[in-house]
Protein backbone atom coordinates (compact mmCIF):
# COMPACT_ATOMS: atom_id res chain seq x y z
CA UNK A 1 0.00 0.00 0.00
CA UNK A 2 1.12 3.64 -1.09
CA UNK A 3 1.82 6.24 1.53
CA UNK A 4 -0.45 8.65 1.00
CA UNK A 5 -3.30 5.72 0.91
CA UNK A 6 -2.23 4.49 3.94
CA UNK A 7 -2.13 8.07 5.52
CA UNK A 8 -5.84 8.27 4.51
CA UNK A 9 -6.88 5.23 5.86
CA UNK A 10 -5.66 5.56 9.34
CA UNK A 11 -6.69 9.44 9.49
CA UNK A 12 -9.66 8.42 8.84
CA UNK A 13 -9.62 5.91 11.68
CA UNK A 14 -8.21 7.98 14.17
CA UNK A 15 -10.71 10.97 13.24
CA UNK A 16 -13.57 8.57 13.78
CA UNK A 17 -12.43 8.09 17.38
CA UNK A 18 -12.93 11.16 17.78
CA UNK A 19 -16.60 11.42 17.19
CA UNK A 20 -19.18 10.94 19.89
CA UNK A 21 -20.94 8.44 17.83
CA UNK A 22 -17.71 6.22 17.69
CA UNK A 23 -16.69 6.81 21.49
CA UNK A 24 -20.40 5.51 22.87
CA UNK A 25 -20.24 2.52 20.26
CA UNK A 26 -18.49 0.28 22.88
CA UNK A 27 -18.13 -2.45 20.51
CA UNK A 28 -16.93 -0.19 17.42
CA UNK A 29 -13.92 0.99 20.36
CA UNK A 30 -13.17 -2.83 20.81
CA UNK A 31 -12.86 -3.45 17.46
CA UNK A 32 -10.02 -0.34 17.06
CA UNK A 33 -8.82 -0.58 19.99
CA UNK A 34 -6.15 -3.58 19.86
CA UNK A 35 -6.66 -5.83 23.35
CA UNK A 36 -2.97 -4.80 24.55
CA UNK A 37 -3.58 -1.29 23.40
CA UNK A 38 -1.60 1.42 26.11
CA UNK A 39 -2.96 5.42 26.35
CA UNK A 40 -0.41 7.88 27.99
CA UNK A 41 -2.59 10.77 28.32
CA UNK A 42 -2.44 14.28 27.56
CA UNK A 43 -2.76 14.37 31.44
CA UNK A 44 -0.01 12.15 31.95
CA UNK A 45 -2.15 9.80 33.06
CA UNK A 46 -1.70 5.90 31.54
CA UNK A 47 -4.84 3.35 30.55
CA UNK A 48 -5.33 0.71 29.49
CA UNK A 49 -8.07 -1.05 26.62
CA UNK A 50 -10.91 -1.64 29.19
CA UNK A 51 -9.81 1.87 31.01
CA UNK A 52 -10.74 3.75 27.52
CA UNK A 53 -13.80 1.34 26.89
CA UNK A 54 -15.31 2.03 30.12
CA UNK A 55 -13.96 5.90 30.20
CA UNK A 56 -15.62 6.69 26.77
CA UNK A 57 -18.73 5.00 26.80
CA UNK A 58 -19.35 7.09 29.68
CA UNK A 59 -19.14 10.59 28.43
CA UNK A 60 -22.00 12.44 28.00
CA UNK A 61 -20.43 15.73 25.74
CA UNK A 62 -17.33 14.36 23.66
CA UNK A 63 -15.66 17.08 22.76
CA UNK A 64 -15.32 18.52 18.99
CA UNK A 65 -11.59 17.73 18.04
CA UNK A 66 -9.78 19.80 15.10
CA UNK A 67 -6.87 17.84 13.79
CA UNK A 68 -3.93 18.56 11.18
CA UNK A 69 -0.85 17.77 9.85
CA UNK A 70 -1.27 14.04 10.09
CA UNK A 71 2.05 12.43 9.49
CA UNK A 72 2.40 8.21 8.76
CA UNK A 73 6.04 6.20 8.98
CA UNK A 74 5.93 2.31 8.57
CA UNK A 75 7.99 1.18 11.81
CA UNK A 76 7.88 -2.38 10.92
CA UNK A 77 5.45 -4.86 8.58
CA UNK A 78 1.68 -4.22 9.41
CA UNK A 79 3.19 -1.13 11.95
CA UNK A 80 2.64 2.12 11.60
CA UNK A 81 2.95 5.44 13.70
CA UNK A 82 0.78 7.62 13.24
CA UNK A 83 1.40 11.25 13.88
CA UNK A 84 -0.82 14.96 14.56
CA UNK A 85 -2.15 18.14 16.03
CA UNK A 86 -5.13 18.29 17.56
CA UNK A 87 -7.20 20.68 19.46
CA UNK A 88 -10.94 21.15 20.67
CA UNK A 89 -13.11 23.13 18.94
CA UNK A 90 -15.03 25.65 21.70
CA UNK A 91 -19.02 26.05 20.66
CA UNK A 92 -17.57 29.78 19.52
CA UNK A 93 -15.15 27.77 17.56
CA UNK A 94 -12.20 28.82 19.19
CA UNK A 95 -8.94 26.02 19.44
CA UNK A 96 -7.76 25.03 23.09
CA UNK A 97 -6.23 22.18 24.19
CA UNK A 98 -3.55 22.04 21.80
CA UNK A 99 -1.85 18.45 21.92
CA UNK A 100 0.97 16.99 20.01
CA UNK A 101 -0.51 13.47 19.44
CA UNK A 102 1.34 9.70 18.12
CA UNK A 103 -0.83 6.90 17.74
CA UNK A 104 1.04 3.51 16.50
CA UNK A 105 -1.54 1.04 14.62
CA UNK A 106 -1.00 -2.49 13.77
CA UNK A 107 -2.65 -4.05 11.06
CA UNK A 108 -3.82 -7.72 11.82
CA UNK A 109 -6.64 -10.19 10.20
CA UNK A 110 -9.53 -8.24 11.13
CA UNK A 111 -8.03 -4.84 9.75
CA UNK A 112 -5.93 -1.61 11.95
CA UNK A 113 -6.21 -1.64 15.58
CA UNK A 114 -4.55 1.22 17.62
CA UNK A 115 -2.09 -0.79 19.67
CA UNK A 116 -0.57 2.65 21.64
CA UNK A 117 -1.73 6.57 21.71
CA UNK A 118 0.12 9.67 23.34
CA UNK A 119 -1.05 13.05 23.66
CA UNK A 120 1.20 15.78 24.45
CA UNK A 121 0.06 19.29 25.49
CA UNK A 122 1.98 22.37 23.19
CA UNK A 123 1.56 25.63 22.44
CA UNK A 124 -1.21 27.12 19.82
CA UNK A 125 -1.07 26.29 16.80
CA UNK A 126 -2.23 27.81 13.32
Amino acid sequence: MDQTSLLSILRELECELHKPQCRGDRERLAQLLAPDFREFGRSGASYTRNDMLARLSLETEAPQIHAQDFAVQELADSVVLLTYRSAHRSLSGELHRHTNRSSIWRLNLTGWQMVFHQGTPTEPFD
